[in-house]
């Protein structure tokens, strides 16, 4: 496999870009059958942030054969200090297209973490300078967002270089943290109990930590006693026969000639279950995970001697010769040493009990905010309110009011037409009462005055 190539060139990457191996197999054919059937092997994340990105610009470059054969003719240091870069002018054109899709996918994701993030701290930013803000992503070119140069890769190269060297550096101090909180909380949970109860817990917490301990011996990670231990136990091999060149070869289930970070953790798995099982109570898995890491550091610092991170054939037979493989002691595990001290603890502490201010402060602003929030509820609910009154005493007096220009006068309580006199304001001002037409028709045909010396009947 191409990719395996590339793996035992590019120490930078730490080799975690391609096989994961987690077990050891017994049946070498077996495990190669299971391969070719088209089986897919399980890959490891190098816990970067830009870990998909790396992944797939290797992928890419993979498939252009000049590139690749460039790679397999390169050292470390032409990997680590740029000269491989270079050769990305001579790659195909379907590569770099496909290289520089890869840029603007990874631009197009920094661009909306960026925007998350500013989001996330209310910053109001209504013209985002998006070059300046990817400057702190130290893996890519920012001022090219469009295409994937020898700058990119150079960038790529040397930062997943810096960070993958202090990867175990970090994890340590996140497990460190975790056992302070487990003590924290532990502390804070005896002090609600009262004493009876409190020495009752105390005395079983104490006899957990006193089983945990009661443990066979751990043999040291890459000693003789360890490596036999695994050539009998887990290879099922004659322990007569031991021999650290077939061991070798065994154990590098990708046939890469090396032994990377996983091949080497995959042997440390019989001494881990001397000392942690899932089913106890006593046992942390956390710690286990720990345990292991310390372990293939052990074994790294003793036998990788040019710090590729990679433990060739060469390296792994002159350890054997060294006089620690044949006498190394009974391995120190977690629990022989506090993972913090007291001073780490209270300042732990401390910064737990800031955190919590600050917590219940923003409760409270939220909290004065949200009752605030509820008083201008209900004003604007008795607003509504009262709107919905005026426009039902609006509409009531609407109905109530006789219809105005329909032509139609009013009638009595047996439907005859009733006439009301109008009324209109003489010139002084004074209301008169205004006659049917009828009316004043028959009064304007009578005299002004009635008649003088009418006979008079008897």
């Amino acid at each position: 496999m191409h990719l395996r190539r590339m793996k035992l060139k590019c120490a930078w990457l730490l080799l975690l870009l391609a096989v994961s191996v987690w077990s050891v197999p017994i049946d070498r054919k077996e495990v190669h059958q299971e391969v070719k059937d088209g089986e897919q092997e399980e890959s490891m994340d190098t816990g970067l942030y830009y870990d998909r990105y790396l992944r797939e610009v290797i992928e890419v470059l993979e498939t252009d054969p000049h590139f690749r054969e460039k790679l397999q003719t390169a050292n470390t240091e032409d990997i680590k200090n740029g000269r491989l870069s270079k050769e990305l002018d001579l790659v195909s054109h379907n590569v770099r297209t496909r290289l520089d899709e890869l840029k603007r996918q990874e631009v197009s994701r920094l661009r909306m973490l960026l925007k998350a993030k500013l989001d996330s701290t209310n910053t109001q930013s209504l013209q985002m300078d998006h070059a300046s803000l990817l400057k702190q992503f130290e893996h890519l070119d920012p001022h090219n967002q469009n295409a994937f140069e020898a700058k990119d890769l150079e960038l790529l190269i040397s930062t997943a270089t810096k960070d993958l060297e202090n990867y175990d550096a970090e994890r340590h101090e996140e497990f460190k943290r975790y056992e302070m909180l487990k003590e924290h909380e532990r502390r804070e949970y005896l002090k609600g109990l009262d004493q009876e109860k409190r020495e009752k817990e105390e005395q079983r917490m104490q006899e957990l930590k006193d089983k945990h301990r009661q443990h066979p011996k751990v043999n040291a990670p890459g000693s003789v006693a360890q490596l036999r231990e695994v050539w009998e136990e887990t290879d099922r091999l004659d322990p007569k026969e031991f021999n650290p060149k077939t061991f070798f070869k065994l154990h590098d289930t990708n046939e890469d000639g090396v032994l990377d970070e996983q091949e080497l953790e995959a042997l440390f798995t019989k001494e881990l279950e001397k000392v942690y099982d899932p089913k106890n109570e006593e046992d942390d898995m956390m710690e286990m995970e720990e345990e292991r890491l310390r372990m293939r550091e052990h074994v790294m610092k003793n036998v990788d001697t040019n710090k590729d991170r990679l433990v060739s054939l060469d390296e792994f037979l002159k350890s054997t010769e060294k006089k620690d493989f044949n006498t190394a002691k009974e391995w120190e595990t977690l629990d022989a040493k506090p993972a913090y001290t007291e001073g780490e603890l209270q300042r732990f502490e401390a910064e737990l009990r800031d955190k919590e201010e600050e917590l219940k402060k923003r409760a409270d602003t939220l909290r004065q905010e949200q009752e605030l929030l509820k008083e201008r509820g209900k004003a604007l609910e008795a607003q509504r309110r009262e709107y919905q009154q005026a426009v039902l005493e609006m509409s009531q007096r609407q109905k109530e009011q006789p219809a105005v220009g329909d032509g139609q006068p009013p009638t009595g309580p047996r439907g005859e037409l009733q006439f009301q006199p109008l009324k209109h304001a003489d010139k002084a001002g004074k209301v008169a009462v205004m006659e049917n037409p009828e009316d004043a028709q028959v009064r304007n045909n009578l005299p002004a005055e009635p008649p003088q010396n009418l006979p008079l009947h008897t």
